[in-house]
């Protein structure tokens, strides 16, 4: 096997099991950059898409007989690179385009090393091209799953609640419009980078924040989901290392996802945080978040991840409910509304607060942000308001508050939750 195939030194003959986990590897790691490679040089996503799909099927042919590469994701951008040829040969797509495939040289593979900084990575490209703000949100995160994670259509119609032929259109438009609006295939110029992070780092939270609170149907938590979202927030960090926001975006999902475990009953009922089994929380993963926080935090250029990082770390770090620094996380909230003025930041200030001054204190931010109305359909106000004046001893109002609430839920855990809130409420 030549160089530009990667270098293969594995013994020949493998075992099914053993190739199949080697291309499940390969798969997670250097589907995007794979990916992303030929879409630079084809300027075709859907056949960059399907070439490479090609590869990994390939590679399940040929690695049993030839031996698993010792450099998988150059092998499979050769063979996807090849597939790309071939198919725009017997398509007759036109010479040119041809000519310009074919003339990339064997260690282009290796264009895009993390070794040469002087050359942004493909995957780079390719997510801040699916993370255009010409493009719809949720086009966006669609498309970012499709192209750099690597799911399918159908996964993602089931992640978002939609019919798969539904998110096929959605995908098609948002590829159709980079292609119309001539959307450059590139990281922004330095200039512009300050103003088109912040929507890379949206799309990643809220493909995140889906898979770890589900917005509607019956799982609360859709791991998987999050699993990428951390997945692609490692890559980014890797790719942008002097971005404190990018690491702080990354250490608040590490943080957050190191308690996931604990949050839900086997049968799927809702743990609220004081009831949870902090032995079951990943020590191994708060850790990680929190050396990336610090990391960030040296930069001395704070942002509104950075601070939601911190909030997450006082509850990671805290032995129990009682132990947790309430003072700094209504403290940390504040600083955070400098960043976002916004009702939902405003009520996490008020539970803090709650705890940290008591419930009545708590309940005069939660009567302000409900006579301001903005909130008047977030099942989350009205629970907060429960649980306050659960916390105050005052039940009837409690359990008035959480049939409110559970009008609004949308989740069948949270349901599930908020009717046992008013059963153990209600006279």
């Amino acid at each position: 096997m030549t160089r530009a195939d990667g270098e293969s030194s594995e013994a020949a003959g493998r075992d099914g099991g053993e190739v199949e986990r080697a291309v499940g590897l390969a798969f997670r790691d250097e589907w995007g950059q794979v990916v992303a490679s030929l879409i630079r040089v084809t300027g075709d996503w859907d056949l960059a898409e399907e070439c490479s799909q090609d590869a990994f099927a390939i590679a399940l042919e040929r690695w049993p007989r030839d031996g698993i590469p010792t450099r998988p994701g150059a092998w499979l951008t050769t063979t996807a690179r090849n597939r790309a040829i071939d198919r725009l040969r017997r398509d007759a797509v036109g010479a040119a385009k041809l000519r310009e495939v074919a003339a990339m040289a064997d260690d282009a593979v290796q264009e895009a090393s993390p070794d040469d900084e002087t050359v942004p990575d493909d995957r780079l490209r390719l997510m801040f091209t699916c993370c255009h703000p010409a493009l719809a949100l949720e086009a966006r995160v669609a498309l970012t799953l499709r192209t750099l994670a690597g799911l399918s259509t159908a996964e993602i119609a089931r992640a978002f609640l939609v019919n798969e032929q539904t998110m096929q259109k959605r995908i098609g438009r948002a590829k159709q419009k980079i292609k119309n609006a001539a959307i450059p295939y590139r990281v922004p110029p330095a200039q512009l980078l300050p103003e088109r992070t912040p929507a890379v780092l949206a799309v990643l939270y809220l493909l995140f924040n889906e898979g770890y609170t589900a917005t509607a149907g019956a799982d609360l938590v859709r791991r998987n989901l999050s699993a990428e979202a951390i997945r692609l927030g490692r890559v980014l960090a890797h790719l942008m290392p002097d971005e404190p926001e990018v690491s702080g975006l990354l250490a608040l999902m590490l943080l957050h996802d190191a308690r996931s475990v604990s949050r839900q009953h086997d049968d799927g009922r809702l743990i609220p945080l004081e009831e949870q089994d902090r032995s079951r929380w990943d020590t191994a993963k708060i850790a990680d978040g929190i050396e990336v926080l610090e990391n960030a935090l040296r930069r001395r250029e704070p942002g509104p991840y950075q601070i939601q990082a911190a909030i997450a770390a006082c509850h990671a770090t805290a032995q129990n409910t009682t132990d947790t620094d309430w003072p700094q996380i209504a403290g940390l909230y504040g600083q955070l509304a400098r960043y976002l003025p916004s009702p939902v930041v405003r009520l996490n200030q008020a539970v803090a607060i709650g705890l940290a001054e008591g419930p009545e204190a708590g309940l005069l931010l939660v009567e302000e942000l409900i006579a301001a109305g903005t909130l008047s359909e977030y099942h989350l106000l009205s629970a907060t308001r429960a649980d306050l004046l659960r916390r105050a001893g005052r039940l009837d109002e409690a359990a008035t508050a959480y049939r409110e609430a559970l009008t609004h839920a949308t989740t069948d855990a949270e349901r599930a939750f908020l009717q046992r809130r008013i059963e153990e409420t209600a006279p």
